[in-house]
């Protein structure tokens, strides 16, 4: 009787730690979601505005950390322009585990599918619904209302070292834009001088000329979605 009173006791105490974590988790997961967002700080180094405090994977995802191992992370202006009109977005489930540089999101525009990674490893703890139901959010504002998702990391410190930021980051920004100009110094999508000329870039150019932007750029390749078969009845 009393082993049985033991092994009841016991599987009390697993049940009531599994709700506690579950309500911790979900907890943080509103936090995280309903969290006023904070502007960053935009800092000009080499010629290019960058904010404060972000890092910046090199297929162009960036990662901030707002505490209690929470890392915010998005989407770069440089992939914003070349992608200009979002239509839909994907992005890794909840509790779901992803590692720095591991796809974290897919990104459709224009009849093909981008895949892009994840800055940090960890687990996705809360997602910017208003971002997936409304796209604009990312194109207009990247660095605070347009975030993707919020990933619980225990290991930023080791992460951040294979990220840019500050001086180093604005550098390579620039460096970005450059190596995108003479990849398309030939095409009259550029035609015009100045950023404007590089919003919806994917969309402009030719379905060769985008390959090459989307491997050299995000390190992948762009996919184009099977169509739906219409099947005579």
């Amino acid at each position: 009787m009393s082993v049985l009173l033991v092994l009841l006791m016991f599987a009390l105490v697993m049940i009531l730690g599994h709700l506690l974590k579950r309500g911790a988790q979900l907890s943080a997961t509103v936090r995280a979601e309903t969290a006023r967002r904070v502007r960053p700080l935009i800092e000009s180094n080499f010629g290019m505005d960058a904010p404060r405090g972000y890092c910046f994977h090199p297929c162009h995802t960036w990662a901030v950390d707002e505490g209690g191992q929470l890392i915010r992370v998005g989407v770069d202006k440089f992939a914003v322009n070349l992608f200009g009109r979002i239509e839909h977005i994907d992005v890794a489930g909840l509790y779901r585990w992803v590692r720095q540089g591991q796809k974290l999101m897919t990104i459709t525009l224009g009849g093909i599918s981008v895949d892009l990674p994840s800055p940090v490893e960890g687990t996705v703890t809360a997602v910017n619904r208003a971002a997936l139901e409304n796209p604009e959010l990312i194109a207009t504002d990247p660095f605070c209302e347009g975030w993707i998702a919020v990933i619980k990391s225990q290991c930023f410190d080791t992460d951040r070292k294979n990220l840019m930021h500050e001086a180093m980051a604005a550098q390579w920004m620039r460096d970005s834009f450059v190596a995108l100009r003479e990849m398309c110094s030939r095409s009259p999508a550029l035609a015009q001088d100045g950023g404007p000329a590089l919003s919806g870039l994917l969309n402009r150019v030719s379905p060769e000329l985008r390959n090459r932007l989307v491997k050299e750029f995000f390190l992948t390749v762009p996919v184009v979605p099977a169509q739906p078969t219409n099947q005579a009845a």
